[in-house]
């Protein structure tokens, strides 16, 4: 007994051979409406004038193949699930529609009852789709898009523009100020894409080496330098077919942007030291807190990269625009803090929320949670007063005064974190807020300094 579809749909056949095509259209005639079309060109008016919910596709077609159409339909939520009909032996064919997204596909000359069978279960799928879809659109219209929330007007809008934007293969550029939560953004954009069972690979551009910048995104080759013992994937390579995550665009050096451009346009890299290109199919989703205008009229940042880059830009407000979401952000992070320490954690006082509300929170969504988390660690009296707040809210924890005030710590790890905090901030004030300067002259890496800043809450 083959499952009737939720709803009645569409399916279109597009097969050059007529007696084929008549066939098909008998078996499906009497349960839902068939329209068919005979090559790749009439199928698109079809599909863009109709929207049919299945599609049964030929791979020989007279005036292209059909794999070309089907790489157009691609996989997002509104198109149709597409059946690939392929001759006898053309096993290597049918393994290219199933990388390209086919939900299926039939060698001729195939049982009829299991292409309804198959037909059935492809409605269901896109019925199962669609209601994922509804649902996503609704929890982003209501505030909350994946581990990111927002109940304010402008983070709603902006939820919904990005489950729009995650449907597509455009490139995606977030702006907005450092701890705003575009890295967290960039990961849901990914997860909800047709990329999602893929790798998403992340690189900070700010903290690689301008020497090192090429082997990190293309890798390199046995014997390409010294000490290049063996053969290593780049960036590029390592997100093949899914979503490479470029942080601090802003901060790339000219060279490195010009080599980004190229691998960009042309969809091609070469390791360090091969005379070989390979082909990659990498979606790109950018990020940086600076003026990328600015940069390109003062000529530090490419104006074509730009372009490549800006497919469509998602802007992430900063935090004091959008006040309204603090107690929801406050909740949220609570939530998670009880699951981490195993306990109920301190109530929070009306005046502290309010305090916490009124705060100027430069270090944006970052700084809130790491203050929260201070709040829920070190008030251990069951209630956070506005005081609390003040002290939880500076840019990191107070320096203690004294080693007694360190040795009256009754954790070892929280006395750690304090003088931490404290040893961290003040080599970043003497540097004037300069990161790179602090790790050389604290004996870091960068990217670890970087680490440890984004760990403790301290803002530059």
């Amino acid at each position: 007994m083959i499952p009737a579809p939720s709803m009645p749909y569409t399916l279109l056949v597009v097969e050059d051979e007529p007696a084929a095509r008549y066939g098909l259209v008998r078996a499906f005639a009497a349960g839902c409406r068939v329209v068919e079309a005979e090559t790749t060109a009439q199928a698109r008016e079809l599909l863009a004038a109709e929207r049919p919910a299945v599609v049964l596709l030929d791979y020989n077609l007279p005036d292209e193949s059909g794999l070309v159409l089907l790489r157009e339909i691609g996989a997002g939520p509104e198109s149709p699930a597409v059946i690939m009909i392929t001759a006898h032996g053309s096993e290597r064919v049918a393994v290219e529609a199933m990388k390209a997204g086919a939900y299926d596909y039939l060698t001729k000359p195939f049982d009829l009852e299991e292409l309804r069978l198959v037909v059935a279960r492809a409605l269901e799928r896109q019925d199962l789709r669609h209601e994922v879809h509804n649902l996503r659109e609704r929890l982003a219209a209501e505030g909350q898009f994946g581990q990111l929330v927002g109940a304010s007007k402008v983070m709603r809008e902006l939820f919904v523009l990005a489950e729009q934007v995650a449907q597509t293969d455009l490139a995606v550029l977030l702006l907005g100020e450092s701890g705003t939560g575009k890295d967290v953004l960039a990961q849901e954009i990914h997860a909800r894409s047709a990329r999602a069972s893929q790798r998403f690979v992340a690189l900070n551009c700010a903290a690689v080496p301008e020497t090192l910048v090429e082997s990190e995104l293309f890798g390199y080759v046995k014997g390409a330098f010294t000490g290049a013992t063996g053969t290593r994937a780049g960036k590029f390579e390592l997100a093949q077919g899914g979503t490479l995550f470029l942080d601090e665009i802003g901060d790339m050096a000219p060279a490195t942007q010009a080599k980004i451009l190229r691998a960009a346009e042309s969809g091609a890299v070469e390791r360090l030291g091969d005379s070989k290109s390979m082909r990659v199919d990498v979606r790109l989703i950018s990020a940086t807190n600076q003026d990328l205008q600015g940069a390109i009229r003062e000529g530090r940042f490419r104006q074509d990269l730009y372009y490549r880059l800006a497919g469509v830009t998602l802007y992430l407000p900063p935090l004091h625009e959008r006040r309204e979401d603090i107690p929801l952000l406050v909740e949220r992070f609570r939530e998670n803090l009880r699951r981490k320490y195993g306990r109920p954690g301190p109530e929070l006082a009306r005046e502290a929320m309010l305090a916490l509300e009124a705060a100027p929170w430069p270090g944006n969504v970052r700084q809130l949670h790491s203050a929260v988390e201070r709040l829920f660690v070190l008030c251990r009296e069951g209630r956070v007063a506005k005081e609390d707040v003040e002290a939880a809210v500076r840019q990191g924890p107070p320096a203690p005064a004294t080693e007694d005030d360190l040795l009256a710590c009754a954790d070892f790890r929280e006395a750690r974190g304090r003088f931490e905090a404290a040893y961290i901030a003040r080599k970043l004030r003497e540097n004037q807020g300069n990161v790179t300067r602090t790790a050389a002259a604290i004996g870091l890496e960068r990217q670890s300094l970087q680490e440890k800043l984004k760990k403790l809450g301290i803002e530059r």
